[in-house]
C-alpha cells in the first residue's frame, strides 16, 4: 500500500459509519454479508445512506462486493486491511523491535494459530 491509497483508506474510514460497517463485515468473515443485513445492523439505515457508505469503502478498496442472486454480498478486503496496518508499522522499529512489541502482540492474540497450521 502505497501513502496515497493509505490516505484514501484513512478518509473512509474517518467516518462512523463506515469503520462500524468495516468491523462488522471483518466480523463476518470471508463469506461477508448482503447490504440489507448491513443496513439493519446500522440501525435500519435507508438503502441509498448505505449505498453510499457500502461505495465509499469500495472506491477506498477495503470492501469488495458481490452479486446473488438479486442480492449484493460485501466482505471486508482482508488484503487491503492488512495492507494498511503494514503500511502504519513499516518502519516502526528501526533497529529496536521492543517498539513493534505491543502491536505484534495485540495482533497475535486476536488471531491465535488455528488447529493445524505450521504455527499450532
Amino acid at each position: 500500500m502505497n501513502e496515497a491509497q493509505a490516505l484514501d483508506a484513512f478518509a473512509a474510514l474517518s467516518q462512523e459509519t463506515r469503520l462500524r460497517i468495516v468491523r462488522l463485515l471483518v466480523t463476518a468473515g470471508p463469506e461477508g454479508l448482503p447490504a440489507g443485513v448491513i443496513g439493519e445492523a446500522m440501525g435500519g439505515a435507508s438503502s441509498s445512506r448505505m449505498s453510499f457508505h457500502l461505495g465509499q469503502l469500495e472506491q477506498a478498496g477495503l470492501v469488495a462486493s458481490r452479486r446473488d442472486g438479486r442480492s449484493v454480498i460485501y466482505n471486508a478486503a482482508y488484503p487491503a486491511l492488512s495492507g494498511l496496518i503494514e503500511f502504519l508499522m513499516r518502519d516502526c522499529c528501526q533497529g529496536h523491535p521492543e517498539v513493534c512489541t505491543p502491536a505484534v502482540t495485540a495482533l497475535s492474540s486476536c488471531c491465535p494459530p488455528t488447529k493445524g497450521t505450521a504455527n499450532a
